[in-house]
């Protein structure tokens, strides 16, 4: 017998425990006037499943007198802390439950209480099922990750984010608010899609904004002016790549600002551009180029995929590895959107047969699944099968990580052409009747299954893009 088989019974008690009126020893008082709430608890059960608690529990011990232990904590909600309490008591989430921003304020109150376990595991589950959802409020999570140092793995994403998209930080209107820290991190990174000119740039106007008192116009600077933006700035001197540039962006954007330049620096960078460095001599502060990627992939106008869903799309298409550069420049184009155009067969042929070189997108109805295939062949109404050995169809399930990838095995069966039909790859690998019943994925003529269950699912959406 698995003993874990025993642990939802010993889970369940446990919370019946946290309910039952009898026994409690601890009072805690959570939230603020007028919001507050008063839990009862159980003294044992805090102290080893909280630090925080241990610690404040160590020095509020109950007294002879009868009096019960009483804890404040006035920085959470009582309906984020009756979440917490079910974790602490049950070791349950039930996080299908929430909306993203309420998830967030569990995280922030787990780190509060020094709930190690929780804080990793919500990091992952935001990652991995509410990308969308932190995408669209960039700003908030960005800002929220970066307050201390515990959201480890929510910085990297953020990171990672703002390195491929650094409009997102660069524009965004709190932009100034954001610590030298962490600018610091993000023009270190090799892979940062901004020009050497727009980062100087960028650097510059975080600079102005941390002091208000100088004017963004130089003319009439004085030298206590420069002193007090080279004060500012000069953490971030050495991650410029000055070499980078070419030597009009040098002289029109760069050496204006001499002066906040070490003296060396600036000396044989104007060396460099006027071509009088010696050839035999080292330049200071050389780096190497940032790797800026050519395609046109940042923005895409999808309700259901993200930029990183369609490199890795693209390079399946050009039979790369994941850790291949793309060599092509292609830009996806919305071609047909269900909720936009109609979720039935006749629109999907209407606006997509004749064209070739698609990728279907298919968002699974309450799920993280997306599925989708590439048809390099075009679409038809004539009851036919396309034939092509290129095709392929996938699915990524919460993290774009999390794919699989299956291409055809019977080349004379790859396309579908059905005119009662939506896309279909395979005759049932994906079959979509263009509705938002009755759809399928069977293995039948490609190498894998990409869904674990062979049962029709619904759609919430999906979407069809020609590459360009």
């Amino acid at each position: 017998m698995d003993d874990n088989k025993l642990l939802p019974r010993l889970s369940q008690n446990l919370l019946e425990i946290l309910n039952d009126d009898q026994y409690y020893d601890v009072t805690i008082e959570v939230g603020n006037d007028p919001y507050v709430k008063v839990f009862r608890a159980h003294m044992v059960i805090l102290h080893y499943r909280s630090p925080y608690l241990q610690r404040i529990l160590s020095t509020n011990k109950k007294k002879n007198d009868g009096t019960l232990s009483h804890i404040k904590l006035p920085n959470i909600l009582p309906e984020i802390f009756q979440i917490i309490l079910r974790y602490i008591y049950g070791g349950k989430l039930f996080l299908k439950e929430y909306d993203a921003s309420d998830i967030v304020k569990v995280l922030v109150a787990a780190n509060e209480l020094r709930l190690q376990e929780l804080m990793t595991y919500l990091q992952f589950y935001l990652i991995e099922n509410k990308a969308s959802w932190m995408e669209k409020n960039f700003d908030f999570i960005y800002q929220t990750s970066f307050k201390n140092d515990s959201f480890m793995e929510l910085q990297k994403y953020c990171t990672d984010i703002m390195t491929k998209e650094p409009d997102r930080i660069f524009n965004s209107p709190t932009f100034s608010s954001i610590s030298e820290k962490l600018l610091i991190k993000i023009i270190q990174s090799d892979n940062l899609q901004m020009s050497e000119i727009q980062i100087w740039e960028h650097v510059l106007k975080w600079g102005l904004s941390h002091n208000p008192e100088l004017s963004p116009d130089i003319i009439n600077y004085s030298k206590d002016n420069f002193k007090i933006l080279k004060n500012t700035l000069q953490q971030f001197i050495p991650f410029i790549r000055f070499y980078n540039l070419t030597s009009k962006e040098f002289l029109d954007k760069v050496f204006p600002y001499r002066e906040i330049l070490p003296e060396e620096l600036c000396t044989d960078l104007l060396k460099t551009f006027l071509g009088l460095s010696d050839p035999n001599s080292k330049p200071i502060n050389k780096s190497k180029p940032r790797i800026l990627e050519e395609i046109k992939l940042r923005t895409i106008d999808s309700k259901i995929i993200t930029y990183q869903h369609v490199e890795i799309i693209l390079k399946w298409v050009d039979r790369l590895e994941i850790t291949d550069k793309l060599t092509s420049s292609y830009e996806f184009k919305l071609l047909f959107r269900g909720t936009r155009d109609g979720l039935t067969r006749d629109k999907f042929h209407q606006i997509c047969d004749n064209h070739s070189r698609t990728v279907t997108i298919i968002k699974v109805k309450d799920s993280n699944e997306i599925l989708g295939g590439y048809n390099p062949v075009e679409w038809k109404s004539d009851s036919s099968f396309g034939i092509t050995k290129d095709s392929f169809i996938f699915s990524f399930n919460g993290r774009v990580e999390n794919y699989i990838l299956s291409r055809v095995v019977d080349q004379n069966h790859a396309i579908g052409n059905s005119p009662n039909s939506g896309p279909n790859f395979g005759g049932r690998d994906i079959f979509i009747l263009g509705s938002l019943i009755g759809n399928v994925c069977e293995k039948l003529n490609y190498e894998k299954p990409i869904r674990k269950t062979k049962n029709q699912f619904f759609i919430e959406e999906y979407e069809i893009f020609l590459i360009i």
